[in-house]
Formats: C-alpha cells, sequence, structure tokens
C-alpha cells in the first residue's frame, strides 16, 4: 500500500526559480526514508507541503486515506499556563473522547437502554478504548517521557517557558504518544542526548508506520532509514539503502558519469579536428561532410559536466609544540550549586595528544565542566593544574563575539591583526567570499558562526583543543571537513558531543559524567559501548527473582473434604496467576519501547489482575466456610 504519492511537484517562492521543479516519488507503508540534499534544496519545504502547511504550485500530492501524519519540527500552541504534562496529555484527545462517550452509553444502559445500536456502540468503544491505550495512559507517558530524558520538574512546568529544544522533546514525545501513522522527523536529535537518541532509535526499530527522516545524524541515518531520497536541483534520485551505501554509490554514480563524460569530450575532440582538416581541404563534398559531423558534435553537447561533491572548507589547525608529557592535572575537582551537586571528587591526568570525549546526558554538568577547566568558571573546589607550555583553544556550545555589529572583514582584522588581503584569504578558505565579507556578525545562521569562530580558532597555535558540541549547527559536509581538519591536528582534544559518528572516529579515551561521577574509560567508543552491553548483560544474569509474597494460611480444623480440596486448588491457582503476573511484569519492562507488543501484554496484565481478585474473593468465601465448620 502507496502511504506517500508526490508526482511532478513543483514549489517556488521566486518567480522563474523553482526550488521544487518536479519532484516525484512515493513512498509504500512502513517504509523508512531518508530525504537527503544540501542546506537550501527544499527537505524541509517538502514536510510543510506534505502537512499542508505550505501549498504547491503544481503536481499531485496524495496521503492514504484515514493515515495520520505528524510533522517533529512543527511545534504546536498551546493556551499560556499549559503544563508540559497537559501537552502530553493531548495526545489522548481521541481516547479521553471515547471514554467521555463511554460513561454516557453506561449511565444510559444502567437507566435501562438495552438497544441494538446502544449496546453494539458501546462494544466497539470499549474495543478501541482499549486498543489504544486508554487503560495505561500514565504508563505510556511515564516510559515515553523516561527515554527521551523529559523529568518529573519539566512536567510540571509551563510549556511557554521551556527552551525550543525542550520544546522539541516534548513535542516528539507527544507525537509518539499519538500513535500516529506516519512520522516526518525533520532533524529529530538536535536536542537529545545520546540516551534519548538511542531510545528514539529503539521505538523506532519497533514502530509500525512510516518514517521519512532529514537528518545530518549520520549514525542516525545508518541506524534508521533503509532508502535515499535525494533531492538534487529540484527532482528526486533514489538509492536503496541507508547512508553508507548513499555515500559510496553516490561517489560510484559520479565516477560512472564522469567517465563517460571524459569518453565523449574525447569523441567530441576528434571530430571537431577531423571537421577542421576536411574545411581547409576546400572541397565541395568534404565541406557537406564536415557540416554532417558538425551537426553530430551538436548533439552530443547536450550532456553536461557531472557534479561531484561541492567545494568544501580547506583550512587546517595551526599548531605549538608541546614539551612535556603531562597536559593537566585535575585533583578532587567538584562543582555545586546550593544543595545540587553536578559532580565531585574528580581526579584525572591528561597527557599531550590524548583524545577524550566526555559523554553524558543532557545536565549533567559536561559545558560546566569544560568552563572549569578553560578557567571561565572559578566557583569550583578541588584543583586544576597545567603543564607550563599548554596554550588551550576553544569552540564552544553557543558562539558569540563581542562586536556583532561588525563585518566579517573587520572581526578577522580585529581578531588575528592581519592584513585585509589576508583576512580575505583566510575567509575564502572557510567559504565566505565575495561580498559574504562584508555581512555583519548578527546576521549570521549558527552554521556560519561556527564557521567563522573556527576560521579565527585555527589560525591559532594550540596544543589544547576543547570542543563544545562542534557539529551541532553544521551540515554533512562541513561536519566531514570538520573531522579532516581534527584528523590532521596532532595536540591533545577534549570534547562534548552527541555525534556518534565523529565520537567513534576521534575518541580514543572516554570519560562517562553520570550520577555526579566522572568514570574513566580507556578505549574507544565501540569498546565502550561494549563494556557497557556487557555490564548490562551481567546485572540482568545477577538480578535476584522477585520474591513472592508469602501468604499467612489459615488455620483450619475439622471441616468437609472437599472444602478442603477446593480450598487447596483455589490457592494453587492463585500461585499461578501471581507467577504469570510476575512474568507479565518483566515482560513489560523488556518491551518498553514496543507500543504494539507493550499493548498486549497490558491487556493480558488486565486479565490476570481481574482473575485473581475473583481468586481472592473465592479463597476468603471458602476460608469462611471451612471456620464456620471448625
Amino acid at each position: 500500500m502507496i502511504d506517500i504519492s508526490v508526482n511532478g511537484l513543483v514549489k517556488s517562492f521566486t518567480i522563474g526559480d523553482n526550488l521544487l521543479d518536479g519532484l516525484s516519488f512515493q513512498v509504500n507503508e512502513g517504509e523508512r526514508v531518508g530525504i537527503l540534499g544540501k542546506n537550501g534544496c527544499g527537505k524541509s519545504t517538502l514536510f510543510k507541503i506534505l502537512t499542508r502547511e505550505y501549498d504547491y504550485d503544481e503536481g499531485e500530492l496524495s496521503i492514504a486515506p484515514g493515515k495520520r501524519l505528524g510533522l517533529i519540527s512543527q511545534i504546536p500552541v498551546y493556551p499560556m499556563g499549559c503544563t508540559v504534562e497537559q501537552v502530553l496529555d493531548d495526545a489522548f484527545v481521541r481516547v479521553h473522547r471515547m471514554e467521555r462517550e463511554l460513561e454516557r452509553l453506561t449511565a444510559a444502559m444502567a437507566a435501562g437502554d438495552s438497544s441494538a445500536e446502544t449496546m453494539n456502540r458501546y462494544d466497539h468503544l470499549s474495543h478501541e478504548f482499549q486498543r489504544l491505550g486508554g487503560y495505561d495512559i500514565q504508563v505510556q507517558i511515564n516510559k515515553v517521557c523516561n527515554g527521551l530524558g523529559i523529568s518529573a520538574q519539566m512536567r510540571e512546568q509551563p510549556f511557554e517557558m521551556l527552551s525550543g529544544g525542550e520544546k522539541t522533546r516534548v513535542n516528539l514525545g507527544r507525537l509518539i504518544l499519538e500513535d500516529t501513522d506516519i512520522l516526518l522527523l525533520d532533524e529529530p536529535t538536535n536536542h537529545l542526548d545520546l540516551h534519548a537518541v538511542e531510545w528514539l532509535e529503539d521505538y523506532l526499530a519497533g514502530f509500525k508506520g512510516t518514517v521519512l527522516a532529514i537528518s545530518h545524524d549520520r549514525y542516525f541515518l545508518d541506524k534508521v532509514v533503509r532508502r535515499v531520497v535525494e533531492i538534487d536541483r529540484g527532482k528526486a534520485v533514489f538509492y536503496s539503502g541507508n547512508y553508507s551505501f548513499y555515500v559510496a554509490e553516490k561517489e560510484r554514480r559520479y565516477q560512472e558519469q564522469l567517465k563517460q563524460y571524459k569518453k565523449e569530450q574525447a569523441k567530441i575532440a576528434q571530430l571537431t579536428a577531423t571537421a577542421t582538416l576536411m574545411h581547409q581541404r576546400g572541397t565541395e563534398k568534404q565541406h557537406k561532410t564536415a557540416f554532417a559531423i558538425e551537426k553530430r558534435i551538436e548533439r552530443m553537447r547536450t550532456q553536461e559536466r557531472p557534479m561531484g561533491r561541492e567545494k568544501t572548507m580547506k583550512a587546517g589547525f595551526s599548531q605549538l609544540d608541546f614539551q612535556g608529557d603531562e597536559l593537566f592535572t585535575l585533583t578532587r575537582v567538584g562543582k555545586s550549586y546550593g544543595e545540587r551537586t553536578l559532580f565531585s571528587d574528580v581526579s584525572m591526568e591528561v597527557r599531550g595528544g590524548e583524545r577524550i570525549a566526555l559523554l553524558g546526558d543532557n545536565g549533567t554538568g559536561k559545558t560546566t565542566f569544560l568552563n572549569i577547566l578553560l578557567g571561565k568558571d572559578k566557583q569550583h573546589s578541588g584543583t586544576i593544574h597545567f603543564g607550563p607550555s599548554v596554550r588551550a583553544g576553544n569552540l564552544p556550545q553557543i558562539i558569540t563575539f563581542e562586536h556583532m555589529e561588525r563585518t566579517l572583514l573587520d572581526t578577522m582584522l580585529y581578531e588575528q591583526n592581519c592584513t585585509a588581503q589576508e583576512a580575505r584569504d583566510r575567509l575564502g578558505a572557510f567559504l565566505f567570499r565575495g561580498d559574504d565579507v562584508f555581512k555583519e556578525v548578527r546576521s549570521l545562521s549558527g552554521g556560519e558562526r561556527s564557521r567563522l569562530k573556527l576560521c579565527i580558532l585555527m589560525d591559532q597555535r594550540i596544543n589544547l583543543l576543547v570542543l563544545d558540541e562542534p557539529t551541532n549547527h553544521l551540515d554533512i559536509a562541513s561536519r566531514e571537513w570538520m573531522e579532516a581538519a581534527v584528523e590532521d591536528y596532532d595536540g591533545a582534544l577534549l570534547f562534548v558531543s552527541h555525534d556518534r559518528y565523529f565520537i567513534n572516529r576521534f575518541a580514543t579515551r572516554i570519560w562517562e559524567l553520570k550520577d555526579g561521577k566522572i568514570t574513566d574509560f580507556r578505549g574507544g567508543y565501540e569498546a565502550w559501548l561494549a563494556k557497557k552491553a556487557r555490564e548490562q548483560e551481567l546485572r540482568s544474569v545477577l538480578k535476584p527473582a522477585p520474591e513472592k509474597p508469602k501468604k499467612e494460611k489459615t488455620r483450619r480444623g475439622g471441616g468437609t473434604k472437599l472444602l478442603e480440596k477446593k480450598l487447596a486448588q483455589t490457592e494453587r491457582e492463585i500461585a499461578r496467576v501471581e507467577g504469570r503476573i510476575s512474568e507479565l511484569e518483566e515482560q513489560m519492562s523488556e518491551h518498553a519501547t514496543d507500543y504494539q507488543r507493550l499493548q498486549e501484554l497490558s491487556e493480558e496484565q488486565q486479565q490476570m489482575e481481574a482473575q485473581l481478585s475473583k481468586l481472592y474473593q473465592s479463597w476468603e468465601e471458602l476460608s469462611l466456610q471451612m471456620e464456620e465448620q471448625s
């Protein structure tokens, strides 16, 4: 079944300049599709067309009837004072509507309405209410909040008081709870920590609907998407694999097209030389042959030179020779805000050339730790000792400049104390060319500010590079450039990042900030993940089995053999049902991200609990009868 069909879609914001120019593709039910393309190619515009936020100029668009579609980047406006809990509960508006109608029907039946219409409607609504999780709404909300790092405190806050990233997380949770049929993910991992991203990937692995994802997170694309639609000059180009397949296949196609183009150009050159020679000979017959060859050449000139990768920035870090092994030493370093301790008793030694990734969930204090190390925050316990020739450079998460009103050229002149031509050359290496150098810094996007800061930073002679989310505002091409620059850097590297591709490529040592402590692991990212998996497996094996509550046996005397037999049978049945409920609770914990399986387990648990209630009632009645006969 086709969920989305786009045929000949045309969209322009400027007359004569089509952003989407005959875009056509189809997405089948349950597919995971990555929508890729350079910045400004129309990816987000396409999503807004799919959600009917934008209209289109030409073409056809159809969404399968009855399918519910949700866009992650689209944050609804809620009434002032509406809490996060109320926003999440809004996902169950259909369920609450059913609940109210069920209450009305129950009242009507209690008043004597036994018509077939009422009974059928009640049966239908009861089934739908149970299917949509009406009996365990709070359980569903809790599981999503735990996965996305939406704390109990945040759930009580007014939605309008949240940051943009927090609003995005809450909206993602709301759409997941809505059980949307088609998810449109526009940079879904931008405001999620590693734990939340991994949870989202696990959720999508069990999601039965259709997913379209725009993302610069290459790790996420590799794990989630199974097909790529690239928007190139307004049209769709198809790749039947994940991101890694797309990169390799695109390069293969380019090399094949380039080979064919060069072969054709060589043929054109040969034919042109032949035609020129025939014209020089001057006979009428040879002129005619030459004209025929030239017409053939014109027909062959239709193929343009294939486009390879876009121009990337060409610059590297200037580096300072480092004398000595010790870079810096931390001794019992800690940081608290009132009664809240971010971390304490951190003691580490770092040597030259090490590459350390500082990992941890949002809010654990990673950026604060970097600020303490760089001397920006002096209100901490413990001591930090640097080697005598250490010079650090820092790319912070939020990039600002002292004089935002200056142009890029003036900023370089003041910051680097260089000539105008040197400043232009340096800016040109970072793709700031032509009139770009006269833009004011405050008009730059987040990614452009990162580039300008790096332009300045890379010209400084440093041997300790500290990066806080260095790839956050960069597209894939810029991330690859950043990685190439860091690859050539020989000094020590300490970085905070949620970009697992970046972490996996560079980290040779992992610091995990968790529960107020920093755990030091000497090894790369994959080795650290393997260690975490082994620890989790060991905890599962060593986890003690839950003890079943012992019930006090009722002392019985006399009585009939039949009552004793019934009572013993009921006790055995109670033990069996209680055992099954314990098993279901464990299975529900294991399948916390598989909502279909979770619903099935929840339904069985409710049936078991109802059965257990009846068994207890029977046990009490039998016990009472035994006491009466004793």
